[in-house]
């Protein structure tokens, strides 16, 4: 990798209230930005179904003279940009919605509606910022198909499906992302934040983000009527000893020191009110950080589910099935040097009160897939505020009073967060391919 000091001829290292090519050029695309943003916060598709998103993508990159492929692990897209010999950086944008109904009351609000992957018809939003991430991924295109002089080697940008499903990119790979395209020397993605004021840049060193488990778990017992219950074995009751019981793992089996979350999400049995089912079913979705914390969390919740099961007198013909689903997302690692350099980068580029280090999320992403698919390739994933600022002070700071993504009232400030994410993700990736 080149050093990040190659970059201060070409940006000068100004502050962000002084002129400054790059900003300028950002702020004259931004009224046409904006309408990006309105398209696709109004047309949002979910996992694996994203193919007008990508279209778009596709369509854009085509017209900066990208060589584009489509659907790359179903939906995804692959952009490449060869301006001679040099470092290959991947820059990464997510492209799905939520099944969310939407509540911001915005003029653009999502209408759409969509399938999920069991059949159900829901409304469909995109609560989590995949807007702002597309949107300044055409935006980071555009500036650096036009900064061509400046820069020397090969740009990749991806549109990725299915990241809220944690699919996305382990497709995109099984499909030939680092075999049939330039293999990256650098990865790159942001993240919208509603836990930021927009505009603030924040990232993590090291973890970034956690491993993402999603366990079924079927307890077992004999149905009955509800007068007497003697004569049956009542899984509810089973199953919420086991939910209490499960969190003793994080309480008392994990370091204080280290993070853990088991949460049960759902907690379905019976249909009637005086019959006692045969059975209860429970969804679980369980974070860490280390393996060695994810053994001890998974390797819990199945000692836990069969010891309470024997403790309430069932027999070994109905333990409860504990089943690890082949969903999971792997934690996010931010690599050494790349993280810190970058991070000065950006506080010279956007001062020291808009840059802040952050701690680790327990949400997953699956970016992590493209770091861990080659771990020599350095890695960055940040953050970018998106809390409008008069909401921002009006909640003195208390994110607890505000929007969280997922939800349906997230309304980030699109400006804030696209003008922001483009000028850093054109100045990482320049970072790595600036010319000598």
């Amino acid at each position: 990798m080149r050093p990040l000091i190659a970059l201060s001829l070409l940006l000068a290292a100004t502050p962000a209230a002084a002129a400054d090519p790059l900003r300028d050029a950002i702020k004259a695309d931004m009224p046409d930005l904006l309408a990006i943003y309105r398209d696709f916060h109004a047309n949002p598709e979910l996992s694996f179904q994203e193919t007008r998103s990508a279209a778009k993508l596709a369509a854009e990159a085509r017209k900066l003279g990208f060589e584009v492929t489509t659907g790359v692990g179903r939906t995804g897209v692959v952009a490449v940009m060869r301006n001679g010999p040099g470092p290959v950086v991947l820059l990464r944008a997510d492209m799905d919605g939520l099944p969310v109904p939407e509540q911001t009351g915005l003029a653009y609000a999502s209408k759409a509606k969509s399938l999920t992957r069991e059949g159900a018809e829901t409304p469909v939003m995109h609560a989590c910022g995949h807007d702002t991430h597309m949107t300044a991924w055409i935006g980071t295109a555009r500036r650096l198909a036009a900064m061509k002089d400046q820069w020397s080697g090969t740009l990749v940008m991806i549109g990725q499906p299915a990241e809220e499903i944690g699919s996305g990119a382990r497709a995109m790979l099984a499909d030939g992302l680092y075999t049939r395209f330039p293999k990256p020397s650098t990865v790159i993605a942001f993240h919208d934040s509603a836990q930021l004021p927009a505009g603030t840049v924040g990232y993590a060193d090291g973890y970034a983000m956690a491993n993402v488990d999603s366990v079924d778990l079927v307890v077992k017992g004999v149905g009955g009527h509800g007068a007497y219950p003697h004569l049956a074995k009542d899984p509810i009751v089973l199953a919420a000893r086991i939910v209490t019981a499960l969190q003793t793992l994080v309480a008392r089996e994990v370091d204080p020191l280290e993070s853990g979350v088991v949460t049960v999400g759902s907690f379905i049995a019976g249909a009637k009110h005086n019959i006692i089912p045969d059975e209860a079913r429970l969804q679980l979705t369980v974070r860490s950080y280390t393996p060695e914390v994810r053994k001890i969390l998974l390797d819990g919740i199945a000692r836990i589910a069969k010891g309470e099961a024997l403790a309430a007198g069932m027999p070994e013909d109905r333990l409860p099935v504990v089943t690890i689903k082949d969903e999971y997302t792997p934690a996010t690692f931010n690599t050494q040097p790349f993280t810190g350099q970058v991070a000065d980068l950006f506080v010279r580029r956007f001062g020291k009160d808009r840059v802040v280090v952050t701690r680790a999320q327990m949400g997953g992403e699956d970016f992590s897939q493209l770091y861990l698919a080659d771990k020599s390739v350095q890695s960055l994933l940040f953050w970018v505020g998106g809390v409008p600022h008069d909401k921002w002070q009006a909640a003195q700071g208390d994110i607890t009073k505000l929007p969280s993504i997922h939800s349906p009232f997230w309304a980030p400030d699109a400006e804030g967060v696209v003008g922001t994410a483009t000028e850093a993700m054109t100045s990482a990736a320049l970072a790595v391919l600036a010319k000598k």
